[in-house]
């Protein structure tokens, strides 16, 4: 599909506009992002995906506006995973939550470069080199398999993050927080502050992820529109609903286990493809959102064996 430039123009003017806002004027300040603040971040951000969907309706049609839903309910409920790593990130480093906004906000804007390379290149190796898509597939549901028969939440080592290891040989990092500073000066001397390797592993946990989410999403549309403006509103709305769930996490430990069915699903969608047998968009959104639902309901019907015991 061929977009004319004033859609990316517009999309472009609308993230810029919403992410100035963001930083620039209601978190101006660092303080704690409360319950209620973040829920209202969620609806903002999802209203704003919808409203756009509506455009893209509008404009390229029922199909492109079923793929930008799907494509979008994939990202958003994959990204949910970050949120654990976000979460043992910041209590690794005893990070206060009035800092941790800012954290993700530049977090998420270094995400949204890396993964607009990603999916700009994974939509032109798909299109030059159409059998790759069986090496996305099987790499799904490869991943999904994993996912559904690990045991353990997969920890969290800062000292074994490769990036904060090549970064330490380059600049000495303090040994505490200096309030929401990612550098300091100290004796004439440039230092990084801890709170600038939190971002880093962010940054980095954030680009194995997406080796994941996008060829989920890469199932469902190979429009290069569809897949970077239904990737970067999920992204963007990532870090309100952390605050707004990071709290409740609990409630949902069969959320992991639907998201395993649901990356098995698309892997599987995307090697029947294929060999041309096409699964309807409208069908595998019915498919998504209710492995979602039910994973969820059995999360708050379901009591824990023991309850001191983790997913």
């Amino acid at each position: 599909m061929e977009v004319n430039p004033v859609f990316w123009v517009i999309f472009s003017l609308i993230i810029i506009v919403m992410l100035a806002l963001d930083l620039g004027i209601f978190n101006k300040k660092s303080h704690e992002i409360k319950l209620k603040e973040a829920l209202l971040w969620v609806v903002v951000w999802i209203s704003l995906a919808m409203i756009f969907n509506l455009i893209v309706l509008s404009q390229f049609g029922k199909t492109k506006a079923l793929e930008f839903l799907t494509a979008y309910v994939i990202e958003y409920s994959l990204s949910i995973d970050n949120i654990f790593v976000f979460i043992m990130v910041f209590s690794f480093f005893s990070v206060r939550k009035e800092y941790q906004h800012k954290v993700l906000f530049w977090g998420i804007l270094g995400a949204v470069i890396m993964r607009a390379v990603f999916i700009f290149a994974g939509v032109a190796l798909i299109n030059r080199f159409h059998w790759i898509v069986i090496i996305f597939g099987a790499f799904l549901v490869f991943t999904g398999l994993k996912m559904l028969l690990q045991k353990e939440e997969a920890k969290v080592d800062p000292e074994k993050n490769s990036l904060v290891r090549l970064f330490r040989k380059f600049l000495p990092v303090t040994d505490q927080l200096h309030g929401d500073s990612f550098f300091v000066r100290k004796d004439g001397k440039n230092y990084a502050t801890p709170l600038f390797i939190v971002l880093l592993i962010i940054e980095s946990t954030d680009l194995i992820f997406a080796v994941d989410s996008i060829p989920a999403v890469l199932a469902i549309s190979k429009d290069t529109f569809i897949v970077f403006t239904s990737n970067i509103f999920a992204i963007l709305g990532l870090r309100s609903l952390y605050f707004a769930v990071s709290g409740i996490m609990g409630l949902f430990r069969y959320l992991k286990v639907g998201l395993a069915f649901v990356l098995t699903f698309v892997g599987l969608k995307m090697l029947a493809a294929y060999f041309h047998f096409e699964i309807p968009v409208t069908l595998s959104l019915s498919i998504i959102v209710l492995i979602l639902l039910l994973s969820i309901i059995a999360s708050v019907i379901i009591k824990r064996g023991d309850s001191t015991s983790d997913m």
